[in-house]
């Protein structure tokens, strides 16, 4: 029994840690705070979705998990995510910088909108700068903290999505990247999590989905579907002691997709 109990506690791997979640009501979001929570963290679930975010939220219990209303384009509402955390828990261990938009699948520059594209750069990247700012405003004195920005395979290859999507992923690895060598002398680890195609709402939006009943996404591994709570596995890994010195990298979860030409060479695909 007691060798059960401590094997118990050890798989908690997240053990008396502090999470913020942005974007966490639903998606991607959701299952990374709900297997951060099963990992002993407390989580905070910043979302514009109130209803849904609520609802998660008191599934996992209300000693485990809070909800704060945050729009991530605006910098008071993510700084007030932050408080939350440090007011409820004292401190603040781990940012994950999820929250994400799409735009109107357009195929032509020309059609594009300027307004449309500054609204998917104010979410999915002033967006995570701002979380960044301010979970490292929290960390920095603790000398101790790591920050996940959610990225895309859209993040290293182009043609996967749109230009707005697109741009606002390959600079979230660029942003990852700087600071991550700022915030290392403070002890602070700064990584970005790329995943490849899953079935979401957002997704589903901007490959229209529904009108393609066609559509397949390419997968060089077999036999195996990527789903959200892959992406939230690979975001425990990050958030975890296990990934010490882990820093400034940019996690691919996406089989194989980005390093394989699947048109060329020896193992080309007809």
């Amino acid at each position: 029994m007691a060798a059960t109990a401590l094997l118990s506690q050890a798989a908690r791997r997240l053990e008396g840690k502090v999470a913020v979640v942005t974007g966490g009501a639903c998606g991607i979001g959701e299952s990374t705070a709900r297997l951060f929570s099963k990992h002993g963290a407390k989580v905070i679930i910043a979302d514009i979705r109130s209803d849904l975010g609520k609802s998660v939220c008191k599934d996992l219990g209300p000693e485990t998990a809070s909800f704060v209303h945050c729009d991530v384009s605006c910098e008071s509402d993510v700084e007030n995510a932050i408080a939350a955390a440090v007011d409820r828990h004292g401190k603040l261990d781990i940012m994950v910088n999820n929250a994400a938009i799409g735009d109107p699948p357009k195929l032509n520059i020309l059609d594009i909108d300027k307004a449309d594209f500054d609204k998917v750069i104010s979410v999915n990247l002033t967006g995570v700068f701002l979380g960044a700012k301010h979970a490292a405003r929290a960390m920095i004195p603790l000398r101790r903290g790591t920050i996940i920005n959610v990225g895309s395979v859209s993040s290293s290859v182009g043609g996967v999505a749109s230009h707005a999507y697109a741009s606002s992923k390959h600079a979230v690895v660029g942003l990852t990247r700087n600071v991550a060598a700022e915030l290392g002398p403070y002890g602070i680890r700064v990584n970005c999590l790329s995943p490849y195609f899953i079935r979401t709402p957002l997704s589903e939006e901007m490959f229209k989905i529904d009108e393609n009943p066609g559509f397949r996404a390419y997968s060089n591994l077999e036999g195996v579907t990527l789903r959200e709570e892959d992406v939230a596995e690979a975001a425990l890994f990050l958030g975890s002691d296990e990934s010490k010195y882990i820093s400034g990298h940019n996690l691919a979860v996406d089989g194989g997709f980005t390093t394989i030409n699947p048109a060329f060479g020896l193992f080309a695909r007809a």
